[in-house]
């Protein structure tokens, strides 16, 4: 039996779901919903197809002690949801900066829990961030909405490069201070 690693993040809790950090139970699901096409083309890092391994190393990156980038499952399951639902990161840019990313399963889209995870993770604040950063590709207003309907003010035009596209694409830029 291999013990999960201790990883030194806060839980987060929702009336909907919790935010929890990665557990390597977590594989399947996350390998089934980022090798959909429709989530990792939304995505700068997650490449489609997905390579063999790939689930595996992001799920020992997440719990790394080197790592610069905390991840959340938004895991349903003690509210009759499912074990995974999405993801949820704040990576380091700067002592007191994080970029915030995200990605929802297909079947939980337009239901509310990527604004909820956003909002709950900012309310959080579990790095003690005073700036928040979040970037989406311009053909995903859907991400655009959540962001500013968590009062971040949009900074600008440009670009990120997606694995999966092999493309540079066009993005929106947001900026929210936080107390």
């Amino acid at each position: 039996m291999k013990i999960e690693p201790v990883v030194n993040q806060p839980v987060v809790e929702t009336d909907r779901f919790i935010l929890r950090p990665v557990r390597r139970s977590d594989a399947g699901l996350i390998e089934r919903y980022t090798g959909d096409k429709r989530v990792a083309c939304m995505t700068s890092s997650i490449p489609h197809p997905l390579p063999p391994g790939a689930t595996e190393a992001f799920i020992a990156l997440c719990q790394s002690d080197k790592r610069t980038e905390d991840v959340w499952i938004m895991d349903g399951s003690g509210h009759g949801h499912a074990e995974v639902m999405g993801a949820i990161g704040l990576d380091r840019v700067d002592l007191s900066q994080v970029e915030i990313g995200y990605w929802v399963a297909p079947a939980f889209w337009n239901t509310g829990i990527a604004s909820l995870a956003v909002n709950a993770l900012l309310d959080a604040n579990p790095m003690g961030s005073k700036t928040v950063f979040g970037a989406v590709f311009q053909d995903n207003p859907a991400s655009a909405r959540i962001l500013t309907g968590a009062g971040f003010d949009y900074l600008g035009d440009a670009e990120a490069f997606s694995v999966a596209r092999n493309a540079t694409v066009p993005t929106w830029t947001y900026l929210k201070k936080l107390k």
